[in-house]
């Protein structure tokens, strides 16, 4: 299963300066909620990360 987790960061991207605005089953929905909450804006950028459940790896 993958969710989309959705950040608001300045325009370097660091991690250090990421807001957490949800987490969503979909890409579409996650920039959906970024266009609604008026996150793209030209001081600061919209970082969408994908991340995997329910997986078990042997190293």
């Amino acid at each position: 299963m993958k969710l989309f987790i959705l950040y608001q960061t300045d325009i370097w991207k660091s991690k250090i300066s990421r807001v957490f605005f949800g987490i969503f089953d979909s890409r579409p929905k996650a920039i959906d909620c970024a266009k609604y909450n008026g996150l793209y804006c030209s001081n600061a950028k919209v970082v969408i990360e994908e991340v995997t459940l329910n997986i078990f790896e042997e190293i």
